[in-house]
């Protein structure tokens, strides 16, 4: 039993090993994982380990940049003129910078009043013409900060010049810092290019279609596709992506095609394609010819989207990630609990000098004896054998001792 433990836990052991560049500043540091790393993990990563010098885990969180990020800033109008009549109303003109605006956003000293108000645009400060008329404007408060940002909706306007009116004859006047709208940038994520170990395109003549074989070392993971077409100019064509697949009935075996994705090839688009997530070792692009010719493929790259890791490190600590061992689960680390506080600004650290410990079958001879495979399997024979003596000595010796318990004469 202990020798079948023993063989269980060497089975068990991590399949890659890298280490992590040393780093010059101690803090939080985002390790992007190439795309080798997690050709050997587990798609979701939940066997993917750092350890320091002590071989203690280090705890990390995932950040996922394979969605579109946006983020929002200020920026400001410029106030003409602003006007107090007591008891009466605020009057404040301000110049609007864009071409079209439907939103303008008050930066207001916390308050606790509630105000109507009323806008007008013009493009020469002289004719005024209304756009909002006796809205309310309240929950001026903020318990962060002693000032508001409120946002105001406005019908989509081109004026060069927008007034608010402030009705201040039931409550007394607020104070407004700053008048401006939100601009948005958005940015497209991160992806890594992965390449296929063979591509191998074959042409069928009934029916007319052209299918591109593509196979990887190691199942990989891929989102994007793009294809580089140089001929015809001009098409249209149908496109999947699909995997051969083993079933079983009625004690037969039969291999289907499970289609994956579909798509379609264009002369008047970029012709790149955000697929659901692949993780195959092999699988084939299939584009329907019909009565045309084939395309001519200068190129088909293909891309996965960047996964990184977010953890606190050492400086000059030695720090070395494992991966590859099916049996664990992922790990449950407080730093998950401050993502959200966490920016993505962070310095990076490299992962290098990834070794892969599945030796391919060439170089089993230069293994170890107790790495052999033929050792392990020795090992679980023996292990079996002897515990299936043990058993049988058992058994006769319990037969032994019930004859011998039958044969005592009773007093």
């Amino acid at each position: 039993l202990i020798i079948i433990l023993a063989v269980n836990s060497l089975l068990a052991q991590y399949k890659t090993t890298a280490i992590v560049k040393t780093i010059k500043e101690s803090g939080l540091h985002k390790i992007v994982l190439p795309a080798e790393i997690r050709s050997y993990s587990k798609e979701e990563l939940s066997d993917f380990r750092i350890l320091d010098s002590k071989e203690k885990e280090v705890p990390y969180y995932i950040l996922q940049e394979n969605e579109e990020l946006s983020s929002s800033s200020f920026s400001e109008c410029k106030i003409i003129s602003k006007t107090l009549v007591q008891k009466n109303k605020t009057t404040i003109i301000f110049e609007n910078p864009k071409t079209s605006i439907e939103e303008i956003i008050l930066s207001i000293i916390n308050t606790d009043v509630s105000k109507s108000y009323s806008i007008s645009g013009s493009n020469n400060q002289k004719e005024w013409f209304g756009l909002v008329n006796n809205s309310i404007l309240n929950g001026l408060k903020n318990s962060e900060n002693t000032s508001v940002l409120k946002a105001i909706p406005l019908p989509l306007t081109s004026y060069r010049y927008l007034k608010i009116d402030f009705n201040d004859k039931k409550t007394l006047p607020i104070n407004v810092l700053k008048i401006g709208y939100l601009t948005t940038k958005t940015s497209n994520p991160k992806l890594e290019e992965v390449f296929p170990k063979s591509m191998r395109i074959s042409q069928f003549a009934s029916p007319k279609k052209t299918q591109i074989q593509v196979s990887f070392h190691n199942p990989q993971i891929v989102n994007q596709i793009s294809f580089h077409i140089t001929n015809p100019n001009l098409y249209r064509r149908n496109a999947r992506i699909f995997v051969n697949k083993k079933s079983t009935t009625k004690q037969k075996k039969a291999i289907f095609q499970e289609t994956l994705s579909n798509f379609e090839l264009n002369s008047d688009t970029k012709n790149t394609f955000i697929i659901p997530q692949l993780l195959e070792k092999e699988y084939f692009i299939e584009i329907e010819n019909r009565d045309n010719p084939p395309l001519t493929l200068a190129k088909i790259h293909f891309f996965q989207n960047q996964i990184a890791v977010i953890a606190d490190l050492k400086a000059n600590e030695r720090y070395t990630v494992q991966t590859g061992n099916s049996k664990l689960l992922a790990p449950e680390y407080d730093l998950e609990n401050f993502r959200n506080s966490i920016g993505s600004s962070l310095p990076e650290a490299m992962i290098q000098n990834i070794k892969h410990l599945d030796t391919p079958k060439t170089n089993l001879k230069n293994q170890s004896i107790w790495q052999q495979a033929w050792f392990m399997w020795l090992c679980i024979g023996l292990g079996g054998i002897a515990v299936t003596f043990f058993t049988k000595s058992l058994i006769k010796d319990m037969k032994k001792n019930t004859v011998l318990t039958k044969k005592q004469p009773k007093t």
